[in-house]
């Protein structure tokens, strides 16, 4: 794996983007502000965006450093599970965060996943709960579906779906988690090359398919409740071919896992 030109980081947060020129500044300006004492770096691994997300990014490095904003481009929209997988081939970190751009996962939240003693916020030294340094987790992931966790900006039928497919999954995968298809989580390094490595799927349904495999595999799986935000900017990415995509995802692993 190629080191970042600054050298080894703690962590290393992976960013996919498609057309997230309007969302990109703000998510890493929160991701610095919210870890501003923590060794990592940014990698975002963009699938040839027309609307100028590139360019942004290039900014961005202007005024952070290449060595802590990444880009790692490329030509076209090739899957969600390769875009981590070409993300970690640059990525020099131990522990490696996952997250999407469209600020639907609040930077705030970062703190909660990862190993500090403690976190500077807002001028205050707070002594946060920490998943993975508690409990030696393989893998943190937010979700939605415990006490403090929730989603906002979705309509009533939209919250029924998402909840729905997730009871279905719950029942006939025994996942080992609460939020199959969230795409917030800290792994360790070798356990996410590992997982990867074992998965098919694509899009939508990869999310599922690495925590079940996970659970399979033994890898300890801790959550931490987050707020799941719709996104402001942009258009979102979810539609129907997705949910046709999910039930075939879900069959799929319901006969191979």
């Amino acid at each position: 794996m190629e080191a970042a030109a600054g050298g080894k980081r703690a962590y290393s947060i992976i960013v996919p983007t498609y057309n997230e020129r309007l969302n990109i500044a703000l998510i890493v300006y929160l991701i610095f502000k919210h870890l501003p004492d923590v060794n990592f770096e940014i990698i975002i691994v963009d699938d040839g965006s027309p609307d100028g997300t590139q360019d942004i990014v290039k900014q961005l490095q202007q005024v952070y450093s290449e060595d802590r904003v990444l880009l790692r481009a490329r030509p076209r929209k090739l899957g969600l599970g390769t875009a981590y997988l070409h993300g970690l081939k640059h990525a020099s970190g131990e522990f490696v965060i996952i997250m999407d751009a469209d600020l639907s996962h609040h930077p705030k939240y970062l703190p909660n996943f990862i190993s500090l003693e403690e976190c500077v916020f807002f001028n205050r030294v707070l002594s946060l709960t920490r998943k993975q340094k508690e409990t030696g987790a393989d893998v943190v992931t937010g979700t939605r579906y415990v006490k403090n966790g929730g989603v906002h900006g979705w309509n009533l039928m939209r919250k029924l779906t998402s909840r729905g497919a997730n009871v279905l999954a719950q029942t006939l995968l025994q996942p080992g988690a609460s939020d199959l298809t969230g795409s917030f989580r800290l792994y360790k390094r070798d356990v996410l090359e590992d997982l990867i490595s074992s998965c098919v799927s694509k899009g939508y349904v990869f999310q599922m398919e690495m925590i079940v495999r996970a659970t399979r595999k033994g890898y300890h799986i801790e959550e931490v409740p987050i707020t799941f935000v719709d996104r402001v900017f942009g258009i979102s990415k979810l539609g129907g071919s997705e949910i046709v995509e999910y039930l075939k995802g879900l069959v799929y692993l319901l006969l191979t896992t």
